[in-house]
């Protein structure tokens, strides 16, 4: 007697959505195998057949119960959610086939979560779109990251499976860190938890929003795409896109310069270089992300000509060459790695020099606890304080709050006087007496202060250099006798370095770009 194999789909958990194929497979089949989860969903169908469901941990032995049966002769169906073929058990059914196998295959397509969440939000996939698992238990994590970057650079729409585990909190805001390199800070999301299933949620916010909240396995995020629209409680994305050009995009101001040399600074010693070449006669257009960086240089060097806000990749290459900018100078923050890298593909896409201007780095004292990422730093702080004091700003607060253990820790936070991150740090769950909101770099002394005022009994901090008060920071922690951890800056293989003003004017003129 041949077999048959039912590959079979029965979508996100309502009755309703369970195809009527998928009905008539689980009829037709003697044995049932899968998950305990997805089984109580289709019980009416099933009732008096044999079941199999191996825990969550075991789909291979689920696959291999089910091609066993088929193989001797029976009729069985291994029972996925969503799309047995996306992300799901049909992959496994295949690779445990033999080409010398007789019993029939029948594969029933179901609703994906893509499809599923998509549709509570409206209609955001309408045009081209990718997916993308973060569990990096099948998929090396460095491919993830890498996948992730050609998505956001190709602005394409987005849905993000497997977003965040007990033991993955940190990689869903790696993620949308690289998404926010190449995409809109205004880009409409959507959050959906437990589609189609009890406490479902739904909510639509912007990408700018998405590092301040929490996720779990239960979530499925879906990013959208530059010309993604809100129209009363939904988003969708238009199907004919018409002015691909992006005519909402705002226009380059007449008032700067043209042909100058770009300065893309993220400090206060990136805006003092652009001043230098300015006063040197150099034509210097600045490029901050941030409308705080655009405040600070306003005040220190007001008739400078600015350019502000996260753009994105495609937005930056129109404003370089309708410019026609002479070169692209990168003053950007030490840890800034992912604009550093968008930077250098600018450069070589538009065929312009591309120079890194970066602060000198000052050794790490002997006691420092030396880590490669911030998620390491808040593991070992976690493990080592219980007051901890963050000396690194706002941006990978989701992270370090979502860290095994961070609950049980008191942390303080010193930040610019930034209100996008004091209102992040804030709906994170900081109470605001464990803020100070002020402008750095700080002395010895009043680092000293304030960390034995707050009790601190632990530090974490990047090694920001002279400019970025890390001295001063490693000598108060010393004076106290606190453990201070450190975050080792991130290497990348510059093009062109300079650690100074003088350096970094001696290649422009070699570049034959002198003023």
């Amino acid at each position: 007697m041949t077999g048959r194999l039912h590959l079979v789909s029965v979508g996100p958990g309502e009755a309703g959505l369970i195809p009527p194929q998928a009905i008539a497979a689980l009829e037709a089949s003697e044995i049932i195998v899968g998950y305990e989860l997805y089984l109580r969903w289709i019980q009416p169908w099933i009732e008096g057949k044999e079941i199999h469901s191996p825990p969550l941990t075991q789909e291979r032995e689920r696959a291999q119960m089910a091609v066993d049966a088929a193989r001797a002769g029976r009729q069985v169906a291994l029972v996925s959610s969503g799309d047995i073929g996306i992300y799901a058990m049909a992959t496994l059914a295949f690779e445990l086939m033999r080409e010398d196998d007789a019993f029939d295959v029948q594969v029933v397509p179901g609703i994906s979560a893509a499809n599923a969440c998509a549709a509570l939000l409206g209609a955001p996939l309408s045009h081209d779109f990718a997916t993308l698992s973060l569990s990096d238990l099948l998929c090396p994590w460095g491919w993830i990251e890498q996948r992730a970057r050609h998505i956001a650079e190709a602005d394409l729409a987005l849905v993000l499976y497997n977003v965040q585990s007990r033991q993955r909190q940190q990689g869903v805001y790696r993620i949308l860190e690289i998404l926010q390199a190449h995409k809109r800070p205004q880009t409409l999301c959507g959050i959906v938890r437990n589609a189609y299933r009890p406490e479902q949620s739904v909510e639509i916010c912007t990408l700018a929003e998405l590092p301040s909240r929490p996720f779990d396995m239960l979530t499925t995020l879906v990013i959208g795409n530059r010309f993604t629209r809100r129209r009363r409680d939904w988003i969708y994305t238009p199907r004919g896109y018409g002015n691909w050009d992006d005519a909402e995009a705002p226009a380059l101001r007449e008032d700067l310069p043209a042909q100058a040399l770009w300065v893309f600074s993220g400090t206060r010693d990136g805006n003092a270089l652009a001043r230098q070449l300015a006063d040197q006669g150099h034509r210097v257009l600045v490029s901050t992300a941030s409308a705080y960086g655009a405040a600070q240089l306003r005040q220190d060097y007001p008739d400078l000509p600015l350019v502000s806000g996260r753009m994105g990749l495609e937005r930056r290459r129109q404003l370089l060459a309708a410019n026609q900018a002479r070169a692209i100078i990168d003053a950007t923050h030490p840890y800034a790695t992912d604009m550093s890298r968008q930077l250098m593909q600018l450069a070589d896409e538009l065929n312009l020099p591309y120079l890194r201007f970066e602060r000198p780095d000052t050794p790490l004292p002997a006691s420092a606890i030396v880590c490669d990422s911030m998620a390491q730093a808040a593991e070992r702080a976690i493990e080592t304080g219980r007051r901890i004091f963050l000396a690194s700003g706002s941006k990978d607060l989701p992270g370090i709050l979502n860290s095994p253990g961070a609950g049980q820790r008191d942390w303080f936070l010193r930040l610019p006087p930034d209100p996008v991150q004091i209102e992040r740090a804030l709906a994170l769950g900081i109470p605001q007496d464990h803020i100070c909101a002020m402008q750095g770099p700080f002395s010895q002394t009043f680092n000293q202060a304030l960390w034995r005022d707050w009790d601190i009994d632990c530090v974490i901090s990047k090694a920001s250099g002279v400019a970025g008060g890390f001295p001063a920071k490693a000598a108060a922690a010393e004076a106290l006798g606190i453990p201070l951890i450190v975050i080792r800056r991130p290497v990348l293989e510059y093009p062109v370095l300079a650690g100074n003003p003088e350096v970094l004017q001696m290649l422009l003129q070699e570049m034959g770009l002198s003023a």
